[in-house]
């Protein structure tokens, strides 16, 4: 998936770097948020400059490192002035001696001076053998700091650096980056709510190795759940393609036929509407009444209209088929005009190749299926599947909204944007 290079615009990121083997992985992390637009300046313990220069982090952010060697008060150079100027600090990786420190409020070195200083969120990308990880003073460590305005990162098991497989790597650098981007764009809107997102074309069996089904590549469905999770949400896709590079806990259901994804999304439909949530979704309204936020469904999905009549258990044998064969299909489920709709605010996707008539027929699937939207993506033909851009006419039963054409995941900003407005 592309990252927008205005996606963290003007956002000012504090990174603290401490001397691990993993900070290799930092540099990967630093072009990212640059990428995206953010503005980063990065403090370094002594320890981490054994691994790399600090001239390697000021060429790749165009600012002047911040260490034990060089804080100035003669100008914004100092670990007060910087963490004023932050909007969010990320330590990665954080050994266990640094963990240490900063569940004790120790500030011995310039970069724990920084974290004690900075009083906004932090987020900690721990690395380290397994056993130091494992320990039950770091165990304990940890868990003082989840509750002290930190939001830690979960470790990898893999190979580590000393040879041996165990938990204890640091996660990696585009989900150290979505979490960030997470905590910068997050909405109290959208916060802990929580939004189904369908996503893929549907395979439909004929036999154990054939089957009928579409072009659609499910990268609109996973740039969708992506923006969506970035504001806050508390995002199920459930699709039969995913993009490789999805944040990595966001609740992802695989399923293939129609008929699976449509049992996925019952159960999930029930699951949101009683507020059954990996986090809370109660929030207080202005009368101190405890209320529950109204969740979405995003219908992506390209569902076949018809499948196979009597798929086979087995692979058919040409041989026993003859020199002509028909398949037998028979009209599939309507997914979206199946489901219960009460209490939860639907927009479905229509792709259209006939311009003359793609409005009127995305009007019309408005209105009969009970939707309140519609994404209408007019294609000029059937290659424009698969594409990492998109232009879409968001369509209510008050207004049409044209969604200029741009990368796949800033299109879908724009489409959570007009969604948040059915409910506001």
């Amino acid at each position: 998936m592309n990252i927008p290079n205005d996606l963290i615009k003007d956002k000012k990121i504090l990174l603290a770097v401490t001397g691990s083997i993993a900070i290799y992985k930092t540099l990967e992390l630093v072009r990212n948020f640059v990428k995206a637009g953010a503005e980063v300046k990065v403090v370094m313990s002594q320890s981490a400059k054994k691994f790399i220069a600090p001239l390697t982090f000021e060429t790749l952010t165009s600012n002047q490192v911040l260490d034990d060697t060089n804080e100035s008060w003669a100008n914004e150079h100092n670990h007060i002035q910087t963490t004023e100027w932050a909007d969010i600090m990320v330590i990665a990786p954080a050994t266990a001696n640094t963990i240490a420190k900063l569940a004790n409020a120790i500030a011995d070195n310039m970069l724990l001076q920084c974290a004690l200083a900075f009083s906004g969120m932090k987020i900690l990308a721990p690395s380290a053998n397994t056993n130091m990880l494992e320990n039950p003073i770091t165990q304990a460590n940890l868990k003082m700091l989840g509750i002290s305005n930190y939001t830690i990162l979960e470790t990898q098991t893999k190979e580590l650096a000393c040879k041996t497989v165990g938990d204890g790597a640091m996660a990696e650098p585009l989900d150290i980056f979505y979490q960030t981007c997470r905590e910068l764009l997050k909405e109290e809107f959208w916060e802990h709510r929580r939004v189904i997102v369908t996503g893929g074309g549907t395979i439909e069996k004929i036999d154990e190795v054939r089957y009928i089904s579409n072009f659609s590549s499910g990268k609109m469905a996973s740039a969708l759940a992506t923006a969506l999770y970035l504001k806050g949400a508390d995002v199920n896709l459930i699709a039969t393609k995913f993009d490789s590079d999805l944040p990595v806990n966001m609740h992802k259901i695989e399923v293939e036929d129609s008929e699976e994804m449509l049992e996925y999304l019952v159960d999930s439909i029930r699951i949101a509407k009683k507020g059954k949530l990996s986090k809370p979704t109660l929030v207080r309204d202005e009368h101190i009444h405890v209320i529950q936020k109204k969740p979405y469904l995003f219908m992506a999905a390209a569902v076949s209209d018809y499948v196979p009549e009597f798929p086979q258990d087995s692979k058919l044998k040409k041989e026993n088929l003859g020199e002509k064969w028909e398949l037998g299909l028979k009209k599939n489920i309507d997914i979206l005009s199946s489901i219960d709709k009460e209490g939860i605010t639907v927009i479905g996707f229509k792709a259209e190749i006939d311009k003359d008539k793609a409005k009127e027929n995305a009007k019309e699937m408005l209105q009969k299926k009970g939707l309140d939207g519609v994404c209408l993506n007019i294609l000029d033909n059937a290659q424009s599947f698969g594409s990492d851009d998109n232009e879409i006419e968001f369509i209510t039963a008050h207004k049409d909204v044209l969604l200029p054409r741009d990368d796949k995941l800033s299109v879908s900003f724009e489409i959570v944007k007009n969604a948040k407005e059915l409910q506001e």
